[in-house]
């Protein structure tokens, strides 16, 4: 049996065999037979003893299942270490009964992973009130990576008007912005979010002249319905912005909404590879390959930013 490798999930094929040519490992589609009432049937690739399964989880439900499945064969072949590489990891935003009924999927799917495999990679977590993602995973390994060092070193090589206003659209943004904006030698502010629905937002500046005649850059962990994105951009249209960009770690909002965010003023968007999309421009590789430096037999210890 060979040590280590990669299995993937369909939707993750391109950026798991991009990585397992970098980690120098094999890699193997987990394949996906859906049956006419909806079942699936389940095939694992070859065991290995430690293996990596690359699962982008945007639109879980049955990827969840898939995983269940494939962890079961793995298991039963003899995989004694299994480490979901989930860039995108779904149900992480409901931490709490915020209605009387309402369940917390957050702790149920939580404790689904923990029975099922011994490490959990992801990029920047939905996470508000869980500060720690091994608050999410109690019992095994779990590593919450941030995206901004690979958009860092891409925009590094970028001629980036030095007037630029890098904006993040709400206070749990302020962590990114702020880091980037220093990398980049940028200004930059937060702006206040009132959400009235998942498509009604306000987005509220507390100087914003501050943007007349200037470029705009936002950035953001994740965009899904895009009311945040529009919102923003009308006002740093309304305030005198020049030119609005954007980047975002997870983008799982629709193609037709880029002709919406075009009506807003933005002017292009740009994601990282965390979910298949046609905005993807930033790989995490290098970043990936660094959080699984340890799987080698690496001891040094690794810098994760939670």
């Amino acid at each position: 049996m060979s040590d280590i490798a990669i299995q993937y999930l369909p939707t993750s094929a391109s950026d798991a065999k991009r990585l397992a040519l970098q980690l120098g490992v094999s890699a193997h589609e987990i394949t996906l037979h859906h049956f006419p009432d909806g079942e699936m049937r389940v095939t694992a690739g070859p065991a290995t003893s430690t293996v990596i399964v690359y699962a982008s989880l945007h639109r879980p439900n049955d990827k969840l299942i898939a995983l269940l499945f494939a962890a079961e064969s793995l298991r039963r072949q003899g995989s004694k270490r299994l480490v979901l590489l989930a860039p995108y990891f779904c149900y992480m935003r409901q931490d709490s009964a915020f209605h009387a009924g309402e369940a917390i999927s957050q702790r149920v799917i939580g404790k689904l992973i923990v029975d099922t495999v011994d490490r959990v990679i992801t990029v920047d977590a939905h996470l508000h009130r869980t500060s720690d993602i091994r608050a999410a995973f109690p019992g095994i390994e779990a590593d919450n990576l941030s995206a901004i060092p690979a958009i860092m070193s891409a925009l590094r090589s970028e001629n980036i008007h030095p007037a630029t206003v890098v904006i993040g659209p709400d206070f749990e943004a302020r962590q990114w912005v702020s880091r980037l904006a220093e990398c980049l030698g940028l200004t930059y502010t937060v702006a206040q979010k009132v959400r009235y629905s998942d498509q009604s937002v306000e987005l509220r500046f507390a100087n914003p002249s501050m943007f007349a005649g200037r470029p705009a850059l936002i950035i953001d962990d994740i965009v899904s319905s895009g009311g945040t994105l529009i919102a923003c951009a009308k006002a740093l249209s309304a305030a005198g912005a020049t030119a609005i960009d954007a980047v975002v770690t997870h983008a799982l909002f629709p193609p037709e909404l880029m002709v919406a965010f075009t009506k807003a003023g933005i002017h292009s968007i740009r994601s990282t590879h965390s979910v298949p999309h046609a905005t993807n421009t930033f790989d995490l590789d290098d970043l990936f390959a660094s959080a699984l430096h340890c799987e080698f037999g690496d001891t040094t210890p690794l810098e994760v930013i939670s």
